[in-house]
């Protein structure tokens, strides 16, 4: 059994026009479809590390909804242990200047049949899990995702 602590990670659901946003994403020499994802920073919410890393990946500036829960994940390719919190977002806007990060190739707009001809290349089967989550309306409210800052003495 790992001693390695879990690793905070966020994801979103981005959805427009029937189509997911998705990233084409260079892993271990392999190209695969994730989610916007990645980890939390410190100092940060989660609604902010959501929206954080949806635009840092894919250049789309979006705006989080709803909160479609956490997920404890343990990735078969290198063991990690992620805690995963899963958001529902609205595209804003896309902004073609920003350069995507480090291994993510493109970002594209995927139908749900795409997706599903494509789940050999999934990064996780979360993201099929959550847009599915997401189709079927399984939305909370943010309120469920707070950040409690404690005062400073």
């Amino acid at each position: 059994m790992s001693t390695n602590a879990p690793h905070c990670t966020v994801a979103t659901v981005v959805e427009r026009q029937q189509r997911y946003l998705l990233v084409l994403e260079e892993r271990n020499g392999r190209l695969l479809y994730n989610q916007p994802a990645g980890h939390l920073e410190a100092g940060e919410s989660l609604i902010e590390a959501a929206q954080r890393e949806t635009l840092e990946e894919t250049a789309w500036n979006v705006q989080i909804k709803s909160y479609l829960g956490v997920s404890l994940y343990r990735a078969p390719s290198n063991g990690v242990t992620y805690v995963r919190h899963s958001f529902a977002a609205r595209a804003m806007g896309f902004n073609p200047e920003l350069k995507l990060d480090q291994g993510i190739v493109e970002a594209v707009w995927l139908t749900i049949d795409e997706i599903e001809q494509a789940k050999d290349r999934l990064a996780s089967p979360l993201v099929y899990r959550d847009i599915l989550q997401f189709r079927e309306n399984k939305l909370y409210p943010l309120e469920m995702a707070q950040t409690y800052i404690a005062p400073v003495s």
